[in-house]
């Protein structure tokens, strides 16, 4: 007879995700600068073409501000020795690589 395996007993995994505080800060600030919100609700209401014009509008009226908000989360991601992912923000599908 073959020998008998022992049932190994399993840990269970654990469902636990993590994000990173300067990833996810970056991504908000993002966010609100851009006026995602504000193109998000538009568009839901069926007016696509206002949405995007939204988003454009504020981007380029505000790419100062973005610029500074990626080059301070480089700038952290450096600090916190997490840069060997090269990504500066990620929310959802959404992310920016540098």
């Amino acid at each position: 007879m073959a020998p008998r395996r022992n049932n190994r007993s399993r840990t269970r995994k654990s469902k636990v995700f993590l994000i990173s505080a300067i990833e996810g800060g970056a991504a908000l600030s993002l966010l609100s600068s851009t006026g995602a919100a504000e193109a998000v609700q538009q568009a839901l209401k069926g007016d696509i073409v206002a949405g995007v014009n939204t988003l454009t509008t504020n981007i380029k009226a505000r790419k100062s501000i973005i610029l500074g908000t990626l080059g301070a989360a480089a700038v952290g991601k450096f600090a916190a020795k997490s840069f060997s992912v090269g990504r500066l923000a990620k929310l959802g599908p959404i992310a920016v690589k540098l």
